[in-house]
């Protein structure tokens, strides 16, 4: 194994005794494979770990953009490459951090597409035409008031187990970015699919045992296949395919806004750490009436 191989591998290894999600250490794994792949032309030797300096981190930068990638999956690769290369540092690896160097592209601001609640209600309640019938239309039920009645992430939902419900109080215990833990209310709804599913659900091989959501294998279910659950009601029920789990956590805090719940608790209920990242959900809300502001207001067109 060549030394930034090596080097690749200790720093998963770190990542995972750190406990961080398996959605992370799969991302980290792909940057940094595609990374040394760039750098490994083919018949060629993977340069050592001193040679990689500001000028051949700059180069490799540039390649992605000039392959188009978008502004958030330039700063995820940097991300993964920056943390290796401060991981290298820390372990005295490397005399000098060049990544450290390297700028961050800027996000361009733009506002997440959120439909109404008549829409995201109708979604959740997942009626869908005759001649559909999905096989584990509880569990559905379940995972869709789970993203949108929460407000949770995929990897939170799918992450959920048996014993992170306190069912007399209705809380929820919910291990987010970081295995940074935090509390989460659930309603009534919520609560009637979720006994719904239970009294159905069978019992997981042993390493799944305690897992919520199981596929049809009886394993704990996937990001990727609770994400194809959300595309397949979106599209039979609403008829709109653009609507992806994360749509249901942006209708979540959009929706507590309208209604007037404040900042602070949407951050909490949201597990977001700066209040900023929940701010954007602020000029949301103003859109929606600017919108219903230039439909009703007489002097609007004027």
């Amino acid at each position: 194994m060549s030394e930034l191989g090596q080097a690749i591998t200790d720093f998963l290894g770190e990542l995972e005794r750190r406990n961080d999600s398996p959605h992370t250490l799969r991302n980290y794994g792909a940057d940094l494979r595609e990374f040394t792949a760039y750098f490994t032309p083919p018949g060629e030797k993977t340069p050592d770990l001193a040679t990689f300096d500001l000028l051949a981190l700059r180069e490799w930068l540039a390649q992605l953009y000039d392959r188009e990638h978008k502004p958030a999956t330039i700063r995820r690769k940097l991300a993964s490459v920056r943390a290796l290369f401060r991981f290298l540092s820390r372990e005295h690896r490397i005399d000098t951090d060049p990544a450290r160097l390297l700028r961050l592209p800027k996000m361009p601001k733009t506002l997440p597409d959120v439909p109404n609640a008549e829409v995201t209600n109708a979604l959740v309640d997942g009626k869908l035409p005759a001649g559909l019938e999905p096989p584990y239309p509880k569990r559905d039920r379940l995972l869709l008031e789970m993203l949108y009645g929460c407000g949770l992430r995929i990897s939170e939902a799918v992450g959920l187990n048996l014993d992170d419900f306190d069912r007399t109080e209705r809380w929820l215990r919910v291990r987010g970015k970081g295995r940074k833990e935090r509390q989460v209310p659930y309603g009534s709804k919520a609560a009637e699919s979720l006994q719904a599913y239970l009294a159905e659900r069978v019992e997981a091989p042993s390493k799944d045992a305690q897992a919520l959501f199981l596929n049809r294998l009886g394993g704990r279910l996937t990001d990727r296949g609770a994400r194809n659950v959300v595309k397949f009601y979106a599209t039979y029920v609403v008829g709109d395919s653009s609507i992806h789990p994360h749509t249901l956590r942006h209708a979540f805090a959009t929706h507590l806004l309208s209604d007037g719940a404040d900042l602070r608790s949407i951050q909490e209920l949201l597990g977001h750490a700066r209040l900023s990242t929940t701010q954007k959900y602020t000029q949301v809300s103003l859109q929606d009436l600017m919108r219903v502001y230039d439909n009703a207001h007489p002097k609007a067109k004027d």
